[in-house]
């Protein structure tokens, strides 16, 4: 994603210990769409930037295997899905994601953090501060105009709602260190 503009934000979370498992699961962290979906999302982050704003992904595609690594850990159907049927994410057709300014790298205040298992994270739950819902409000409208549907447990996951594409393992390389990195 960042070829297609320098300005995308990564924190790619799976790449680190800094997620709901607290280990690494990814070799390295890269950021990959099938090309539909990342033309929108390049849109959302083109549309965003009018306002100073712009995207920060948290997860892209996510091989098969990964998929059965998160689904070991945390086998429930509301925040992972069972890797037997698949998950968009493994179709490189979901976005883990949020919005931040784009001068300071600050993340807008979406009420919870990241991963967060609870009904506060839910796109339901309107017992939060107006700022709060002004923030999710505003990043659905945007993903939404792009064609990217939410789903209920989680305020930062959106799928692409078109055509069902084809589950992938795919697993991208790693860029090789030199040894002063």
């Amino acid at each position: 994603m960042i070829r297609l503009d320098s300005t995308l934000r990564l924190d790619l979370r799976y790449a680190t210990a800094n997620n709901f498992m607290e280990r690494v699961i990814y070799d390295c962290g890269r950021c990959f769409y099938r090309p539909p979906v990342a033309r929108a999302l390049l849109a959302v982050h083109q549309s965003l930037k009018a306002q100073g704003l712009g995207l920060k992904f948290y997860d892209c595609y996510r091989p098969g295997p990964y998929q059965q690594r998160l689904w070991d850990v945390l086998p429930d159907p509301r925040y992972v899905a069972d890797p037997k049927r698949g998950s968009l994410h493994s179709r490189g057709a979901a976005a883990d994601l949020t919005i931040v300014h784009l001068a300071s790298g600050e993340e807008l205040d979406m009420g919870t953090p990241y991963d967060f298992f609870g009904v506060e994270a839910y796109t339901t739950t309107t017992d939060l501060p107006d700022t709060v819902l002004a923030n999710r409000a505003l990043l659905q409208a945007a993903m939404g105009r792009q064609g990217f549907l939410p789903i209920r447990t989680e305020w930062w996951h959106f799928n692409f709602g078109g055509p069902r594409l084809p589950l992938a393992d795919w697993v991208w390389d790693c860029p090789a260190m030199d040894g002063g990195e």
